[in-house]
């Protein structure tokens, strides 16, 4: 039997919905129209940026709920619901601490753009997968913008080459995160998206026991724990299998989509 009472799914997006080649699942927009019949709010909640998100769901985006750059923006039909800032001071900090780091490339996220810094062939492309308003700027400390995040890629690995560093430097103030396997994020310290899940848990009015969470790494963490119906991808880093209550099939099976046909829509 469906499970009735779910009034909030949050997915996160790479390694999750999306399939290996970055193409969300090809009957999405058919499964997105049933929640929404059954006024089931769906959320990409996602470290990618809000117009990169905006980009992907295209077709639904004046209808959808983005939860962006790890939980520090969240955007509903247009409306800014949620934001959590990173102060100027931090911003300079990080910036100086990431350049200091043979091989890391820097995207500062603001509100109404990414900065970048490098011009390497390689990281551009990565960079262009997650950031789609994307400006290049000759030094990342005279930006004018709200910050929200600074995002460092790293293409050795980020838990290696850069989270020791950056958690015993900014642990204590900010949240520092692994967000994939070549990329670390570092934030306001209130800032996740679990943290987001929650402010809109506590405005919209459903619970931890309405609210499903599909994930697959580490800044997935909180997000998996604000939602009873937490689940870790089959290809999720052991820590997220840990966490979650429960397992869906890998994203290259659709699992998403798996899971919320049988207990949240009642296919077979």
């Amino acid at each position: 039997m469906p499970n009735q009472d779910i009034k909030f799914i949050a997915v996160d997006m790479d390694g999750t919905l999306l399939d290996h080649n970055g193409q969300l699942p090809q009957n999405f927009y058919t499964i997105y129209q049933q929640l929404e019949q059954r006024n089931i709010i769906f959320a990409a909640a996602s470290g990618r940026q809000y117009f990169s998100l905006m980009e992907t769901f295209a077709p639904i985006r004046e209808r959808m709920m983005f939860i962006a750059e790890n939980g520090t923006m969240v955007m509903h039909q247009g409306k800014e619901l949620y934001r959590c800032e990173i102060d100027k001071a931090s911003i300079a900090a990080i910036i100086q601490q990431a350049r200091a780091i043979e091989g890391a490339h820097i995207v500062l996220c603001g509100t109404q753009s990414a900065y970048i810094e490098t011009q390497d062939p390689q990281a551009l492309r990565e960079i262009s997968k997650y950031y789609h308003r994307c400006q290049y700027v000759t030094d990342l400390l005279n930006v004018e913008d709200d910050f929200i995040k600074v995002a460092i890629c790293h293409f050795d690995g980020a838990e290696q080459q850069m989270y020791p560093s950056f958690e015993r430097q900014f642990g204590d103030t900010h949240q520092v995160v692994v967000s994939a396997k070549i990329w670390l994020d570092v934030m306001n310290a209130s800032a996740s998206k679990g943290a987001a899940i929650e402010h809109l848990q506590k405005t919209l009015g459903f619970s931890d026991q309405q609210t499903m969470s599909f994930g697959d790494y580490l800044n997935d963490l909180e997000m998996l724990k604000v939602s009873y119906h937490s689940y870790a991808m089959d290809n999720a880093h052991p820590k997220v299998k840990q966490t979650a209550r429960f397992t869906a099939p890998s994203h290259r099976d659709s699992g998403v989509i798996t899971v919320i046909k049988r207990e949240v829509l009642g296919h077979a």
